[in-house]
């Protein structure tokens, strides 16, 4: 009997996740088996998350996308939040984050887990200020573990934890002043509680017994990066830097037990230095799969930080990240409402489909191909059929009817694709 998808590994055994995700990925068992052994993959998969999906996450695979709802003080509607879920499902999102931190979180946690096939990730620390209702500094450790031990009965396929904000992490960032300080919320959650109470990170403190519940119930950990970069600014800066070292040690204490780990990562990020963060984090921290806040590429955009972040993610991915956090137009401003939600996945799936394209993925140019096709023989209904969003595609089609049918109203009957079909089929052509 095996403990969690990589002690399974490990062992040459085939699980019926690993099964799964290898038909859909087109790899072959065997060499999705090694890649989860060696780390390099992740199947996100409590056991105790029954109405799950399997995926995959890291090396050869398809690049993922997360999408972040949740209800706070501020926007306490446990309906529209589902809702928003059954729409990030709707939408293909491979991963839902449940980032509440106020009122009956357990109820809304345990209703999105009871119905979704998608892998659900939490941050326990959130948790633990609003479920607790005690001020921060009189949490207990014990405390923060029983959120934690929670959070992995009710079904938590991930959870990121910010392990690596330890005491020489905090020292990096009062000694180096950054323009934006942490941004991280768990992660400036952890530095205020070790600064009050003069003590180490207890996850970091007693990463083992954070091991043990993870092992227990196969919770994937997702190691969170608290100081990434809130700013272009502050990328690539000393307490990243150090953060990501302590990751890669985490990291390896965790397989030792069999504990599935990613590594989370910026941030915000200047385009040239992506392709150089994604390479660092995979030397630092062994291969494990990268799963990034965009990158944003540009901190000048808000109301339209879903573009710079795609472009950020994009190339990100390209260069080795294996895991989207999408981001949407309301970030930085608000909650992001359905809508936002909607153009913020769109978003991402482009990124993460277009790096897929550059790193050679099974099957990406297909779909790619197939809508060229569509355009090549002017068919208007298949290529919005293919459209990454149909509704959208559709929509905008039906507001602006061209003259003839088999155009549309930008070329009219000067359209190159539909005269060279005819010329090449040796048809007249008249534009007149």
């Amino acid at each position: 009997m095996y403990t969690t998808q990589m002690d399974a590994a490990k062992r040459g055994i085939l699980t019926d996740q690993l099964r799964i995700v290898a038909r859909e990925e087109q790899l072959e068992p065997e060499l999705l088996r090694a890649l989860v052994a060696s780390g390099r993959v992740v199947i996100p998969a409590n056991r105790h998350h029954t109405s799950l999906h399997p995926m995959g996450v890291g090396e050869k695979l398809r690049t993922k996308i997360n999408v972040n709802l949740g209800v706070s003080k501020d926007c306490y509607d446990i309906e529209l939040e589902l809702q928003k879920a059954r729409k990030a499902i709707e939408l293909k999102a491979e991963a839902i984050m449940d980032l509440s931190c106020y009122g009956k979180t357990r109820e809304f946690r345990r209703r999105l887990i009871e119905t979704s096939p998608v892998m659900i990730g939490t941050v326990p620390m959130y948790d633990a200020v609003g479920m607790l209702d005690k001020d921060l500094k009189d949490i207990s450790v014990d405390e923060f573990f029983s959120v934690v031990e929670r959070h992995a009965e009710d079904g938590v396929d991930f959870m990121t934890i910010h392990c690596g904000m330890n005491l020489k992490t905090a020292a990096r960032v009062k000694q180096n002043k950054r323009l934006t300080n942490i941004v991280s919320r768990g992660g400036s959650l952890l530095f205020a509680w070790m600064e009050l109470n003069n003590r180490e990170n207890p996850f970091y403190e007693y990463y083992d017994r954070l091991l043990d519940i993870c092992e227990q119930y196969d919770v994937t950990l997702s190691l969170g990066d608290a100081c990434r970069p809130g700013s272009i600014q502050d990328a690539t800066d000393a307490a990243q830097i150090e953060e990501l070292i302590t990751l890669g040690e985490l990291t390896k204490r965790a397989w030792a037990r069999n504990v599935q780990v990613m590594i989370e990562g910026p941030g915000h990020m200047a385009i040239n230095e992506i392709a150089a963060n994604m390479l660092l984090e995979k030397r630092l921290c062994h291969g494990a799969p990268f799963y990034v806040l965009g990158p944003l590429v540009t901190d000048i955009a808000p109301g339209y930080d879903h573009i710079t972040s795609a472009i950020g993610g994009a190339i990100a991915a390209a260069n080795g990240a294996d895991f989207l956090c999408y981001v949407t137009p309301a970030e930085h401003l608000r909650l992001p409402n359905l809508d936002d939600m909607k153009e913020g996945i769109i978003a991402s799936r482009i990124a993460a489909h277009a790096a897929d394209i550059a790193k050679g993925i099974p099957g990406a140019r297909t779909w790619d191909n197939q809508m060229s096709a569509a355009r090549a023989d002017v068919d208007f209904p298949r290529m919005i059929e293919l459209a990454i969003d149909p509704e959208k595609a559709g929509r905008y089609r039906a507001e602006s009817q061209p003259e003839c049918e088999d155009t549309c109203t930008m070329c009219g009957k000067m359209c190159p694709m539909k005269n060279m079909k005819k010329i090449l089929n040796g048809e007249d052509l008249s534009i007149a």
